[in-house]
């Protein structure tokens, strides 16, 4: 769930799906014959289930697209049936050649694929319209650094042998089995740990689930802990030109975080504590603005390799 999440609301999860050109894109809205409305995917959450597994499902059952998330959106509040309910909505895009099926046949009959002003225009709902003002906020493609922290790995005090050698308990185990579907909606393939135990641990049902390795890291662990060395680290795995994950501890994560931030642009991000089984997704682009003031000191145009990045986003999840 989401960390400062409210209690008595109705929570439902969905996505803002666009497919084309990132200055000029389409969206997939989805008609409901039961209120003859054009909205959104979104759905509710099934009981324990996680928000962003069910902005995952929901998009499938609505739409028949396999998404990949971006950046979150900003939440939608509104009542429904007497009781608030809030939707959390993120971008999404549907890697390959995917066709919308058009629907589940019983709540989506349709699925239209709409240039913005267009589904602006189409949608029933202010709260979606508004919410596709946000879209342009900021880059549609981001790339994303997940900063996880290890699962439940029962009581320090109680285990008797080596501390890094502390496996994950029961609740850690179910902890990293839902983290397996939730790293899933961002597809990292480049995975580091600290070399912990309850490190590995985490990541491994991910691992297992993708055909990946778990790289494991001493520096990224409390016995071994190496502020260089971290940092370095920190820095490569923002230069994967593709989503990566870094698996650590709670006292450690919130200066790694800080070393992310400054890489990027020299940002340095808020000093976030993360529960066990939480992670931060840092969602980091290209610096248009640096890069075009690179190119013309450069008598360059289009060349971004120098360009540097910046972040764009940070959030912060429970599981």
């Amino acid at each position: 769930m989401v960390e400062g999440m409210g209690k008595g609301m109705i929570r439902a999860a969905g996505a803002v799906v666009w497919r084309g050109n990132e200055d000029d894109p389409e969206v997939a809205l989805v008609h409901r014959p039961a209120y003859d409305d054009w909205s959104l995917p979104k759905g509710k959450l099934r009981h324990g289930e996680h928000v962003i597994a069910a902005a995952l499902r929901e998009v499938w059952e609505e739409t028949g697209l396999r998404v990949v998330l971006g950046r979150a959106l900003p939440p939608v509040h509104y009542m429904h049936d007497g009781r608030l309910k809030r939707v959390d909505y993120w971008l999404a895009q549907a890697p390959g050649h995917q066709d919308p099926i058009g629907g589940d046949g019983y709540e989506v009959d349709k699925v239209a694929w709409l240039p913005i002003e267009e589904a602006r225009r189409r949608l029933t709902y202010a709260w979606d319209r508004s919410l596709l003002r946000a879209v342009g906020a900021a880059p549609l493609v981001t790339t994303p650094l997940i900063l996880l922290r290890h699962a439940l790995a029962g009581s320090r005090q109680e285990w008797k042998g080596d501390d890094d050698r502390r496996p994950l308990d029961e609740r850690g185990r179910a902890q990293a089995e839902i983290l397996a579907t939730v790293l899933g909606a961002y597809r990292p393939a480049v995975l580091v740990s600290s070399h912990s135990r309850r490190c590995v641990q985490t990541l491994k049902p991910y691992a297992e689930r993708h055909g990946l390795e778990v790289r494991e890291e001493t520096a990224l662990s409390e016995s071994g802990y190496d502020p260089r060395e971290a940092e370095r680290i920190v820095r490569d795995l923002l230069a994967v030109p593709g989503p990566a994950v870094l698996c650590s501890h709670g006292k450690i994560l919130p200066e790694l975080l800080g070393m992310a931030g400054e890489a990027l642009h020299g940002v340095r991000t808020a000093d976030h504590t993360l529960a066990k089984g939480g992670f931060a997704v840092l969602h980091h682009a290209a610096d248009e603005h640096r890069a075009a003031g690179r190119n013309r000191a450069a008598g360059r145009h289009g060349d971004t390799v120098d360009a540097g990045e910046r972040v764009v986003s940070m959030e912060r999840y429970a599981t």
